[in-house]
């Protein structure tokens, strides 16, 4: 006890402020339900497993740790699943939550002779006492964040439903036999909360869900607030509503009172549609995708080095799916396993390594690679079932990488392609741009953008990318024949009022091939300036690599934007080879006998960009006695989308400090509205080219969405209207990797669902010549591996 004594000075007790890490290692993925438990510094609270606890004694001097062993309690035989209610997966309330119960023993240790003490006693110093008390009853740094993130996403009050109007037009809705007033739809209804219409919900791209009458009716009308019929019971809690401005499921407080101004006794009702939210959950409980997850296969479970699943920490399956494929390559797997021990990683970590990326890369790997933690999950686990290995949950890796990216910090789903351009922006930043480091740099190639001007000159557009972004040519489909005869019977079904069943859709195939011959395509592009006519004219544009990547990763272009900016996902195969040679693909640069266009800048650029306010609404708002120059305002921000718009614009903003600003002088030519960056951000696009679109297209999103489509190698570095002259190398291309254009299929990341934001992940992946299936903590020999059905794939550059 002396010698716990002589040691207080090292022993801290927890402020309510400090982060106490007590469920998992910083450097492992040791838990206190590992077979040495974990040992939490008592000095900084950070957590560690039995064979990590001394270098963190070497590096600190702190010797004083609280022991925390979890064994496992026998669960009863018959002890039932519970139901899934919360559309997540690995938390509480989600799937797989049917989690075994642990007995919890505590103890203090003294290093470096591990001098054991027993807790509680009441013969520890009351200082020590107060500090393990204040451990045990403080909420895990991991947990915090974790339920930090899911209470975002809980249904929030409308905005519009306390003062909603209703129109007393003597509707009385029936309490069943409803059909839809303008088709002959009777499921998937929605009822209209100010003026009682009944109209079906949207269409899916599939062909199946409704005619999208409900939501036509909100834009005509502008009434905000529906109901789906079918989903309101005594409980008007559990009642689907949905705020077409909110664009959201949302909660109305008084629904009782505005269901009973269209005579409808909620008691009375009973459910017989589910929820938009228990549809999703349904679709997620049943996977109706079961190819891509090779559902119903007997598939071989593998576990072993560089075999290890990752456990979904609640709609993690992008990032899972993700980083199983980057780790198969050999520049990731060198710079943070073979060439980076756990130990080197730590001793170079700053005081808490829990925030440092290059530490937690280097514990993600080696939890992946090493096959320490792939084995079969315990017989009485809660996935003993399947006898699949329980997966690593890579907690404290998502905490550093989505640190500078606050939805990554979310528990909602993202898009995997926007993740490993994040996740490889990161990666190129801690290493700081270093060649013989930077893992990220196999991905990197150059692109060259060749314009032609009429006049016989060219100009080049150079920029750096990690992918390559295809859009996919329908019309190249190699089934158009069996594509027509669907079109028919869909056509016959529709007109008879049935449903086309999921075996009888046929789905376009498109060749690879095609899509790769389509990028690089002469493309018109309209409107050019040329600085050698110096007036605008029709160029044509060509777009080559400068460089062959290690790993080449092709994005194919699944989402496409339908009326009313909704992203839809094309229904489409792809018809990929194992091996691919894009020789043809390489920029030649500038050629013998080609002249350069001159260097030079449009006239009256800014002013050619400025937004111009349709004179016709200017004048109707003038006529109404409004000031010219507030109407020509408020045409200018409603991107001229009519007199109605601008003139709730104008009502809205007559109080702006800069509303007399002359729009000459006026910011609207440079700057666009974060909301509409915002909207366009929330269909998957970047930033920088959010913001290049809105200002091509006048601030119209959808324009602007347009312009993205149709220039799908647009960057912000590469601007259409300037004449890029140089033919001289990008900033770092010398040193990009480089070689033969011939690539093999390794690696694929599939997505079901219907937009990148919902659904689920998958990564197929090609290792000792076998593909694997990872999906989560599952990891097996894939049967049937979904080729054609891919959302990123992954080459590896053949240089033999």
């Amino acid at each position: 006890m002396e010698l716990l004594r002589s040691n207080l000075s090292r022993v801290r007790i927890p402020e309510p402020t400090n982060r106490i890490y007590k469920h998992e290692c910083c450097v492992s993925f040791e838990t206190p339900r590992s077979e040495g438990g974990l040992f939490v510094d008592m000095t900084t609270f950070l957590a560690f497993g039995k064979d990590y606890v001394d270098w963190n004694y070497e590096k600190t001097g702190n010797p004083v740790y609280l022991h925390i062993k979890q064994t496992r309690k026998v669960a009863p035989e018959d002890r039932p699943s519970k139901k899934p209610t919360l559309l997540a997966i690995g938390v509480e309330g989600g799937f797989d939550n049917n989690e075994p119960q642990y007995e919890e023993t505590h103890s203090i240790v003294i290093l470096p002779d591990y001098v054991t003490f027993p807790f509680p006693s009441v013969e520890l110093p009351e200082k020590v006492r107060l500090a393990v008390d204040a451990i045990i009853m403080a909420e895990g740094a991991e947990r915090k964040e974790q339920l930090a993130a899911w209470t975002a996403d809980k249904k929030q009050v409308s905005a519009y439903a306390m003062n909603l109007p209703q129109i007393d037009n003597g509707v009385i809705v029936p309490p069943s036999g409803w059909k839809c007033a303008k088709c002959d739809k009777k499921d998937n209804l929605w009822l209209n909360l100010t003026d009682g219409m009944i109209l079906c919900g949207r269409k899916n791209f599939d062909g199946t869900g409704g005619n999208n009458h409900a939501i036509e009716h909100y834009k005509e009308t502008s009434y905000p607030l529906a109901v789906k019929l079918g989903t309101i019971t005594a409980d008007l809690e559990a009642a689907d509503v949905f705020s077409y401005p909110e664009d959201d499921s949302v909660v109305d407080p008084l629904l009782a009172q505005h269901l009973a101004f269209f005579g409808i006794d909620f008691s009375a009702l009973q459910k017989t549609e589910m929820t938009t939210a228990e549809r999703e959950l349904d679709q997620n409980t049943n996977f109706d995708w079961n190819r891509i997850q090779e559902s119903g296969q007997d598939s071989e479970l593998i576990h072993g080095p560089s075999y290890t699943g990752l456990a979904n920490l609640g709609n993690s399956c992008y990032m899972a799916a993700t980083m199983q494929v980057v780790f198969s390559t050999r520049s990731f797997n060198s710079r943070y396993y073979t060439n980076q021990s756990l130990k080197m990683a730590f001793e170079m970590a700053p005081a808490d390594p829990t925030v440092d990326l290059n530490m937690q890369l280097t514990k993600l790997a080696h939890g992946m690679l090493s096959g320490k933690y792939s084995v079969p999950a315990p017989e009485n686990a809660a996935i003993s079932t399947t006898n699949k290995q329980e997966g690593i949950p890579p907690r404290m890796f998502k905490a550093v990488i989505a640190a500078s990216h606050p939805e990554f910090s979310s528990m909602r789903q993202q898009d995997a392609l926007e993740f490993f351009l994040h996740f490889l922006d990161q990666v190129e930043r801690v290493n700081g741009g270093s060649s013989a480091l930077d893992p990220s740099r196999s991905f990197k190639f150059g692109i060259e953008e060749r314009i032609l001007c009429p006049s016989g000159k060219v100009g080049f557009n150079k920029r750096l990318d990690y992918i390559l972004s295809l859009n996919i040519p329908l019309h190249e489909a190699t089934n158009k024949e069996e594509l027509e005869a669907f079109h028919k019977l869909k056509a016959e079904k529709i007109s008879e009022g049935k449903d086309v069943s999921s075996d009888e859709i046929v789905r376009p195939r498109v060749p690879l091939a095609a899509c790769l011959a389509n990028y690089s395509a002469p493309e018109e592009i309209q409107d050019y300036y040329s600085t050698a006519l110096k007036a605008k004219t029709t160029a044509l544009k060509t777009a080559g690599l400068t460089s062959f990547p290690d790993y080449l990763v092709l994005h194919m272009r699944k989402f496409v934007l339908e009326e009313g900016w909704v992203p839809k996902k094309l229904d489409v195969y792809i018809d990929v080879p194992d091996i691919i040679d894009i020789s043809y693909m390489r920029s030649k640069g500038l050629q013998p006998g080609e002249e350069l266009l001159p260097d030079g800048v449009p006239e009256a650029e800014v002013e050619s960009n400025n937004p111009v306010a349709n004179e016709d609404i200017v004048a109707q708002l003038v006529s109404m006695g409004f000031n010219h120059l507030h109407c020509q305002k408020a045409a200018i921000n409603t991107s001229n989308a009519g007199v109605e718009e601008a003139m709730n614009w104008l009502l809205a903003h007559m109080d702006d400090p800069d509303i007399d600003v002359p729009v000459s002088q006026g910011t609207h030519g440079n700057e666009v509205d974060q909301s509409k960056v915002d909207t366009l951000l929330s269909f998957g696009f970047q930033e920088e080219i959010a913001r290049k679109a809105l200002k091509a297209s006048g601030g119209d999103i959808e324009k602007a969405t347009d312009w993205i489509f149709n220039n799908p190698d647009a960057s912000v570095s590469s601007d259409m209207d300037t004449s890029t002259s140089s033919s001289k190398p990008t900033p770092g291309d010398a040193e990009l990797p480089d070689g033969r254009g011939r690539y093999g299929l390794f690696g694929i990341v599939s997505h079901m669902g219907t937009s990148t934001h919902c659904g689920h992940y998958v990564a197929h992946v090609l290792k000792d010549g076998r593909w694997v299936i990872f999906n989560d903590n599952k990891v097996a020999a894939s049967i049937n591996p979904p080729k054609d059905m891919g959302y990123l794939y992954f080459f590896e550059r053949l240089d033999s």
